[in-house]
């Protein structure tokens, strides 16, 4: 389903709205405008499978293998759920991330996710490094602010390690207080998926936020940005048109062979608090 040119006008009319200030860091940046992701989705075909008339939106992707569930309603922390159902040759994984996760960063792991895979799996924490973030030994790093922590961890010696990242206040002077958001992905998530996400996250460059839309923290630095309201709304088109026309070129190149159905749902994890 592509984004409707009712839709974009609509983004184009929220934003045209609103003086934007470059904010940095990008994990206390708040959550953006949620179309950051869902119409990058819709313009590589995922489409609507939830009640219209409902606050919960469902995208499905073309394939039914992949689903993304927003829900502002959530009985737990987790607003933003992504599962892929396991296949003949692949397994089934699950992805969930929290109410103020910005847009744009979950955005970044969704165009990974709908872009052909890359022949190499990147390395998160050459990513991570690389973005001035300082690793601890032995599989976790945190932000330059030590706000954000992400780690690559088992909950029991027979585990298999999956990657959690936590956003946290400070306590007492130390970032052990109350958590403003999560993510977290199951040990089956693509590595180069993760580090579509870590890398988004990581990004020196500001997010554009409104000068009253919500942020994640009191500390985040927040001056004029250099952009105009119609280069943001630009910004978000030139982007979709990017991910049409990389969808395109990937239909062309697919065999005509039918797609294998999704198994039974091996990725959904029992509930989590």
């Amino acid at each position: 389903m592509p984004v409707s040119e009712r839709q974009l006008a609509a983004f184009a009319d929220t934003h045209a709205r609103r003086i934007p200030f470059d904010t940095t860091p990008r994990h206390l940046a708040g959550p953006g405008d949620a179309r950051h992701v869902t119409h990058g989705l819709a313009a590589a075909g995922w489409t609507p499978t939830s009640d219209p008339l409902s606050p919960q939106i469902v995208l499905t992707s073309p394939d039914h293998r992949h689903s993304l569930q927003f829900d502002p309603h959530s009985a737990t922390s987790a607003w933003w759920r992504l599962r892929a159902e396991a296949t003949d040759t692949e397994p089934g994984w699950y992805a969930e991330f929290g109410e103020l996760v910005p847009a744009e960063v979950l955005g970044g792991l969704t165009d990974a996710l709908v872009a052909p895979p890359p022949r190499e799996q990147p390395d998160p924490w050459r990513v991570l490094s690389s973005a001035g973030w300082l690793l601890d030994a032995p599989a976790a790093a945190h932000a330059p602010d030590a706000l954000c922590r992400i780690e690559l961890r088992s909950t029991d010696q027979h585990d298999t390690p999956s990657w959690h990242i936590e956003t946290r206040q400070y306590d007492h002077g130390t970032p052990a207080g109350p958590r403003i958001w999560h993510a977290w992905f199951n040990s089956r998530t693509p590595t180069h998926l993760v580090a579509a996400f870590t890398a988004a996250l990581a990004d020196e460059a500001p997010l554009q936020r409104g000068m009253y839309d919500r942020i994640a923290h009191h500390s985040v630095v927040q001056r004029p940005s250099p952009l105009t309201p119609q280069q943001v709304v630009e910004a978000h088109t030139a982007r979709l048109d990017t991910i049409r026309r990389q969808n395109r070129a990937t239909r062309r190149q697919q065999p005509k062979a039918a797609t294998a159905p999704p198994k039974a749902d091996t990725a959904r994890p029992t509930a989590r608090h």
